[in-house]
């Protein structure tokens, strides 16, 4: 099982949240996890583009990185 870092303000909101029962970060916890989901799923699609068997799939996951990404298609090679 593979381990996820996540910011100290996150942790610190997820604690108030789930020990003090503080409902006011609930916003906060909700964009920090998933800004933290986006990340991953950038990060996952950055290692299938690198290491894909195929040109193909290459090449799929190079188009779908860089959409997540937001890279315009006039400025991708």
């Amino acid at each position: 099982m593979k381990n996820v870092q996540i910011s100290y303000e996150l942790f610190a909101a997820l604690i108030r949240h789930h020990l003090i029962g503080d409902e006011s970060c609930l916003d906060e916890i909700r964009q920090g996890l998933e800004k933290k989901l986006d990340a991953m799923v950038r990060h996952q699609l950055y290692g299938e583009y690198k290491t894909a068997p195929t040109e193909a799939e290459r090449e799929r996951a190079r188009k779908a990185y860089l959409d997540s990404r937001g890279v315009p298609d006039s400025f991708r090679w």
